[in-house]
């Protein structure tokens, strides 16, 4: 993957976040609208997708857009697709109307349902994560560019450190917690972080987190970019069968639970499957 098209994702993504500050900063009063299946939306969301469709449209020929606040083609010109961009313009809604900070603008490139190139954009921290098949996963801010990379586990472990996990801030607490005590059954202490967006698979991707469970709905477009940068750090994205998470497979967008996991080679699968 030319890492010269990366960098383009990344200029692209940093314009779409200039977009959503714009909003955010705002002395106006946030107008919050709900969509069909009552996930919020915001100017800000449709202001980051009519920066990234048509940019985006214009890199790769013949390469659609898939963006969460557009029009969803049917499956049957879906399943056509080799190539495509899938979006999610500004991941965390709830957490943007709430001003944590804790969105993101999400660009992945699909190749044969395979997530390889993808871009994480924190326009309030000005951070980015990236990642491709070819180049690896990085972590760039203000201070500079860094390789990121997953973490090995069991040393921790042999050094009576916590397993950390991150969770979602908004989805699925019931079932997390039960994984919690299982593990700490099995493991030892776990240390749990909340956090919103596709925030929580970079922590995995950068060695800050050891697993996230994702226990409630997400889409495509949540996972797909953030995916990308997971699996250029050495990690991976499982569904609850230890099925690697793929993509434009079905008729729905939804994904089945999963997990995502930093070191691969730790025997999580008897743990999490029980």
């Amino acid at each position: 993957m030319d890492k010269a098209l990366l960098e383009q994702v990344i200029e692209i993504c940093e314009r779409a976040g200039e977009a959503i500050l714009a909003v955010y900063n705002s002395s106006a009063e946030l107008q919050v609208e709900t969509k069909a299946d009552d996930s919020p939306v915001t100017a800000a969301d449709l202001a980051a997708h009519k920066v990234l469709a048509p940019a985006l449209a214009e890199l790769l020929d013949g390469v659609p857009v898939l963006s969460e606040e557009q029009e969803l083609p049917s499956f049957d010109e879906r399943q056509q697709w080799q190539r495509y961009w899938i979006v999610d313009p500004l991941d965390g809604t709830k957490e943007f109307i709430r001003r944590t900070g804790e969105f993101t603008v999400n660009v992945a490139l699909i190749d044969n349902g395979e997530p390889v190139l993808g871009v994480v954009y924190v326009p309030v921290l000005n951070i980015t994560y990236a990642g491709s098949k070819t180049d690896g996963a990085f972590k760039r801010t203000a201070d500079g560019e860094s390789a990121i990379r997953v973490r090995s586990l069991q040393p921790r472990l042999e050094a009576g450190e916590a397993v950390e996990l991150v969770a979602s801030r908004s989805h699925g607490a019931g079932a997390v917690d039960q994984l919690v005590e299982r593990i700490e059954g099995a493991l030892g202490s776990v240390a749990c972080k909340n956090m919103g967006s596709s925030l929580k698979l970079c922590l995995v991707a950068e060695g800050a987190a050891d697993l996230y469970p994702r226990l409630a709905p997400t889409c495509e477009w949540d996972t797909a970019a953030a995916q990308a940068v997971v699996e250029a750090a050495g990690g991976t994205v499982v569904d609850e069968q230890f099925e690697l998470l793929r993509y434009n497979s079905k008729d729905s967008l939804l994904n089945p639970f999963f997990y995502v996991i930093g070191d691969s080679s730790f025997n999580w699968r008897d743990l999490l499957t029980k």
